[in-house]
């Protein structure tokens, strides 16, 4: 048997005939294989607040971060993305911590713990808390997403977005966006 040569130099050069190839072209492209995720952005919803809260409460109370969205599919998820920022706890007592969950509705989706400690009663202490969560609510009716705060011990006043006097106000914010499968 003859072996025979390649030609390498235009071994890679040509084009396939289209009824060679399934979905020669993008435009031609039906479907993607199994392996690909599919899921796009469908919907984004943003919204801030400047409103300072204060609580020594260890029972949790609104933050004023706030915002609805309503999923097109029941195959839809929430990319819930949260910020308080310049979240701040006062110099009354010891042991005095914030903390910050995240809820769907009356669901708790996301919680903090301890954000910025006491260790004497001289201290003031700022921080900030985000959240990146993927919800997947099995929904497509209204859903309004928010935080809620409380002082971990109840000893003194917490606040979230702490004015600070003149032009330094703190901000929080929070976006949303629908992910479709």
């Amino acid at each position: 048997m003859a072996l025979s040569k390649i030609d390498a130099a235009n071994f890679l050069t040509g084009t396939i005939p289209q009824g060679n190839v399934a979905n020669a072209s993008l435009g031609a492209v039906t479907s993607l294989p199994g392996a690909i995720a599919t899921g796009k952005v469908l919907q984004q919803v943003h919204a801030t607040t400047t409103t300072q809260v204060s609580s020594s409460s260890t029972t949790l109370v609104d933050t004023t971060l706030t915002a609805a969205i309503t999923p097109s599919a029941t195959s839809s998820k929430i990319l819930v993305l949260a910020t308080h920022n310049g979240n701040y706890v006062n110099d009354n007592n010891i042991n005095n911590a914030l903390r910050i969950n995240l809820f769907r509705d009356s669901t708790e989706i996301g919680r903090t713990g301890g954000v910025g400690w006491i260790e004497s009663t001289t201290d003031n202490v700022s921080g900030s808390v985000s959240f990146n969560v993927v919800d997947s609510p099995s929904s497509s009716s209204a859903l309004t997403y928010k935080t809620k705060f409380a002082n971990i011990n109840g000893t003194a006043a917490v606040l979230v977005n702490n004015s600070f006097g003149g032009d330094w106000v703190t901000t929080s914010y929070i976006t949303l966006i629908e992910i479709g499968a």
